[in-house]
């Protein structure tokens, strides 16, 4: 029984000393290594602290806040856990552990089977320790794994945060700068447009300045050449009466020695016509008194007759002849050629020199090197540089290109083909379509010695047709002879090739009535309208100068003169090119021979007034009659087809 109370006695030291190792180790949060069963605590250990680099972030607001430090508190979760931290269910098993311990037979085979029971609870727990520990590092591991996920989203967070941020202030900065650039270019219009209305305005004060220097230099102007034609008038007009005093002196001192001079030679003509017949008179008395005389001169009378007769006659069939083949043809109404071949070859060759020694200082009277032909600008363009073409082709020995002038009647087309002749160095010929009908079964032959006979120019010819459409038309046309188109034929064959030596130059009023192989064989074709306002001017002015200013310049050389009555010079007072341009702006629609026309009948009304004197008044109501002349000849043709159909 000793035996068993100092086991017992050691059982409970022993217990009372686990009891306090392990309230030691509870305390302290720590396990203990050796524990009996049922003294031991099923409180959870504590979770260990995060390491420092998985501390969740600072707030983003601010700097991060210091937490401050609390004292370790004892846990009091355990059911059986008093106030102060201490379990008591130790020391109840290790009571109870002595209750059986007193209670049983063996107790050091008891305590030793405790014991073992112990270590095997040990060993368990120290198992499960390990699996707690694992546990703990997979919670560790799969926190620090959750901490870095966290933290990795935090990071793209502030990422995608800063870039949103960025972006936001550069779509601000661009916004800004977006504002500040339209706010400059709206500043920038408004002083250019401030800038051009005060340009506009200078320009405008400018202009008004100007045309206000304008206008009184043109009425400074207007007043010295008022002035100027008063004097010249003045002038003019005392001169014209000293040389008409001049001349009427002249003039009867002229008639005076003339009228002598005639009584002379009527006197002496007189004595000579007298002496003549007393010598026929007497030789007739000589004949008519001797027979033999008189047959003699019966006889000798007749034979002179019979050989005159014979003479003409041979001499017109070998002229005739001759005619037929060195002569011009019959269908040339005009040629700058003469009739034959040795005819005119002196006359050629000084105008040739004149036109040579005038080119270079007398380009015409319009300036244009085309003398009287007025044409629009860009025509008359073409029609030099048609001319320097044909002479460059006939200076290179190439084959000449044929040309097609069309427009209405009187608009210079015969004028231009004879200039553009005369600027290339061609002869020139002029023949008219009206000309061919008529000749009938003759007309083939005549075209083909028309072209023969072009052939012989060793210059080269121009062959100007007018109005060809009177028997070039159409092959098809129901009225056109068997004549007319054998004479068509023909000239489509002499013109089939393209000739070194001819010119073919067609004038029509109507193109469209050309057949079609006449077209064809056409290289240039040039219109020519009616003239405009600006060439209507130059017309007015150039006819002006020709039918009234120099009218009666040209006076006879013979001694006739002086017993035929002198043109008189016409006066022309007022006629300013102000008025001949309204004129211009009046004759709206006329050709430049309606023009021609208008100026002849200016000289005619000047030649049937009083004082042959060409004024204002006179020259406005010649040019309005004309021009209501004109439109009432142009509703008449207007009217005649309305009233065929």
């Amino acid at each position: 029984m000793a035996a068993a109370a100092k086991a017992a006695a050691a059982a409970v030291s022993a217990g009372a000393a686990f009891v306090l190792s392990s309230e030691r180790a509870h305390a302290d949060g720590g396990g203990s290594t050796f524990r009996f069963p049922g003294f031991y605590s099923s409180a959870p250990a504590p979770a260990p602290a995060a390491p420092p680099h998985q501390q969740p972030p600072p707030p983003s607001g601010g700097q991060r806040e210091e937490a401050p430090e609390e004292a370790p508190k004892v846990s009091t979760h355990h059911p059986r856990t008093s106030a102060a931290g201490f379990d008591p269910a130790p020391l109840e098993r290790g009571v109870e552990a002595i209750d059986k311990l007193k209670q049983s037979s063996d107790p050091k085979k008891l305590f030793e089977l405790m014991k073992k029971q112990e270590e095997t609870h040990q060993q368990e727990v120290a198992a499960k320790k390990l699996e707690l520990q694992k546990a703990v590092a997979d919670i560790e591991l799969e926190q620090k794994r959750v901490d870095f996920e966290e933290r990795k989203k935090l990071d793209q967070q502030r990422a995608k945060f800063k870039s949103q941020t960025a972006q936001y202030e550069d779509e601000l900065k661009r916004k800004r700068l977006q504002a500040e650039h339209e706010a400059q270019r709206l500043r920038n219009q408004e002083l250019v447009k401030m800038q051009e209305e005060s340009g506009i305005r200078l320009e405008q004060i400018r202009r008004a300045t100007e045309e206000q220097i304008q206008e009184q230099r043109r009425q400074t102007e207007r007043q010295r050449a008022d002035l100027e034609q008063a004097t010249l008038s003045k002038k003019a007009m005392a001169e014209a009466e000293g040389r008409i005093l001049v001349t009427k002196q002249t003039e009867d001192v002229k008639r005076r020695l003339l009228l002598e001079e005639i009584n002379a030679d009527r006197e002496k003509w007189i004595q000579v016509i007298n002496t003549t017949f007393e010598h026929i008179g007497g030789g007739l008395r000589t004949i008519l008194t001797d027979q033999n005389k008189l047959v003699v001169a019966v006889g000798g009378v007749t034979a002179l007759a019979a050989g005159i007769y014979t003479t003409r006659e041979g001499a017109r069939v070998v002229w005739g002849y001759v005619d037929r083949i060195l002569g011009q043809p019959s269908l040339i109404r005009e040629s700058s050629r003469g009739k034959y071949p040795w005819s005119g070859s002196l006359s050629r060759a000084t105008s040739t020199l004149t036109s040579k020694l005038k080119s270079g200082s007398n380009l015409g009277k319009d300036g244009n090197g085309f003398g009287d032909v007025i044409l629009n600008p860009s025509l008359q363009k073409r029609v030099k540089q048609l001319a320097n073409a044909t002479a460059n082709t006939k200076l290179h020995q190439a084959p000449f290109r044929n040309m097609l002038f069309y427009g209405p009647p009187g608009t210079g087309k015969t004028m231009a083909a004879r200039e553009l002749a005369r600027n290339s160095g061609l002869d020139y010929a002029l023949m008219t379509g009206g000309d061919v009908a008529p000749l009938g079964s003759q007309a083939v032959t005549k075209i083909h010695q028309l072209f023969d006979w072009a052939k012989k120019s060793n210059r080269g010819l121009l062959l100007f047709i007018d109005e060809a459409d009177a028997f070039l038309c159409e092959r098809n046309k129901t009225y056109m002879s068997e004549a007319q188109r054998s004479a068509l034929n023909a000239l489509l064959f002499r013109t089939g090739d393209q000739s070194k030596d001819i010119v073919l130059a067609l004038a029509t009023n109507r193109p469209g009535d050309l057949d079609s192989a006449v077209a064809d064989r056409i290289d240039e074709v040039l219109e020519f309208p009616l003239p405009g306002e600006d060439e209507r001017f130059k017309l007015l002015k150039l006819y002006l100068d020709k039918y009234v200013i120099r009218a009666g310049d040209k006076r006879e050389k013979s001694w006739l003169r002086f017993f035929r009555r002198q043109p008189q010079k016409i006066v022309v007072k007022g006629v300013t090119d102000d008025l001949i341009r309204e004129a211009a702006a009046k004759t709206q629609g006329f050709s430049g021979r309606e023009i021609a026309k208008m100026m002849a009948s200016v000289q005619a009304a000047v030649y049937g007034s009083k004082d042959c004197e060409l004024t204002p008044g006179l020259f406005r109501e010649v040019v309005d009659y004309k021009v209501a002349e004109h439109q009432q000849r142009r509703r008449l043709a207007g009217e005649e087809p309305k009233q065929d159909a």
